[in-house]
């Protein structure tokens, strides 16, 4: 069992940045994948951003050239960049991680929120 903490998710004005942060319990080294998705009042879960294995991140449209999703595993951590924040992107954001293709795991989910 794999267990992720997610911080960073709040109200910011259109424009505005935040960066969100997922810790794992477990060394991430070999995990296949680690990602965020996100999920608005009334919608489906989409994904965001991931990083499989060492490869480039991939980018949900609606976000590239905006986000960037970054993973230390030294730290055991995937992290979310995200500048100018439009109100579409207000979301639950989950943090997910694959330790293989076939296992999956998902955080609490933070609220971010974009509004004047």
């Amino acid at each position: 069992q794999v267990q992720l903490v997610e911080s960073g998710g709040g109200l910011v004005q259109p424009g505005g940045s935040l960066r969100l942060s997922c810790a794992t319990s477990a060394s991430s080294f070999n995990f296949y994948s680690m990602g965020w998705y996100r999920q608005a009042p009334g919608k489906q879960r989409d994904l965001v951003a991931t990083i499989i294995r060492s490869a480039s991140p991939n980018y949900a449209d609606s976000v590239k050239g905006r986000f960037t999703i970054s993973r230390d595993n030294a730290k055991n951590t995937v992290d979310l960049q995200m500048n100018s924040l439009k109100p579409e992107d207000t979301a639950v954001y989950y943090c997910n991680v694959k330790p293989s293709y076939y296992t999956n795991y998902w955080g609490q989910g933070t609220q971010v929120t974009v509004s004047s």
